[in-house]
């Protein structure tokens, strides 16, 4: 034999019956199931009670008052009376979702950890780990178990000896071609490759792949819910000083309307 390039492999075609469409379709059934299993398990969002809605509207309704400020539709005396009512209230800590705060001391800073849907957020974070770690861990026991050492396809394209670690796990013969690939690479190659089938069968925004689910944190969801968490004690003080500046910045567009109305019409004179 001269070379080992011209060694040939010829596999048994209950090989590609039993081993390799099985593997491959069992692994698109789980990602499938496992999209609808997260669905099931994902909870409807609970609704912010009303104290934490009008804290948040409050400073909603300022942050427009000053964004129009420039060319605002309201009067100067009724924009004034809107700010000064703004900017008292928020001093006091009348919008404060837990009341003003208590004697001199500031109120406290929230905590995410403490907040329920906070709580709600990482459970489900876990929930979805769960929920990728098992079936994955089964599949890898029952591929390791019933098929460990099985060559199982030859890609059709060459491929570089770096390549050949990562094709075929769990065969240790270093002379065999880089293009031939083990049970355990096969798992790998469907584990990370299969998002695009899942996005055709499933739609965009799919929980069927676990690769992109691999590398969050069981946490994620948690922090994602506690990420708005705020302290608008602070945004309210930012907030009185950004209506004081924008007060000075105030300007009606009915200012003359009168005559602008008249000159566009031809009945005044143009102004220079």
């Amino acid at each position: 034999m001269s070379s080992n390039a011209n060694v040939s492999l010829y596999l048994d075609p209950q090989i590609r019956d039993w081993v390799l469409f099985p593997i491959t379709l069992v692994m698109i059934l789980v990602g499938i199931l496992r999209h609808y299993v997260i669905v099931l398990l994902q909870s409807q969002p609970k609704q912010l009670p009303r104290a934490a809605i009008r804290e948040q509207r409050a400073l909603a309704r300022s942050q427009i008052l000053r964004a129009t400020a420039a060319k605002s539709p309201i009067p100067p005396s009724h924009y004034t009376s809107i700010s000064q009512q703004l900017s008292d209230a928020f001093a006091k800590g009348t919008y404060l979702k837990d009341g003003p705060p208590k004697g001199d001391s500031p109120a406290a800073a929230p905590n995410p950890i403490t907040d329920p849907a906070a709580m709600d957020g990482m459970m489900a974070g876990m929930k979805t780990q769960m929920v990728m770690m098992v079936p994955q861990m089964i599949i890898m026991g029952w591929i390791n178990f019933f098929f460990q050492g099985f060559v199982l396809i030859k890609l059709p394209f060459p491929l570089t000896l770096g390549f050949k670690s990562m094709l075929q796990r769990g065969i240790e013969t270093p002379d065999m071609d880089v293009r031939w690939v083990s049970s355990l690479s096969w798992y790998f190659l469907n584990f990370f490759g299969l998002n695009g089938l899942y996005r055709l069968i499933l739609g965009d925004g799919n929980s069927a792949d676990s690769s992109r689910d691999m590398t969050a944190s069981p946490f994620a969801g948690g922090a994602a819910v506690a990420s708005p968490v705020q302290d608008y004690n602070k945004l309210f003080k930012a907030e009185r000083d950004n209506l004081e500046f924008s007060e000075g910045l105030h300007n009606w567009v009915g200012n003359d309307v009168e005559n602008r109305v008249l000159r566009k019409y031809g009945k005044l004179a143009p102004a220079y």
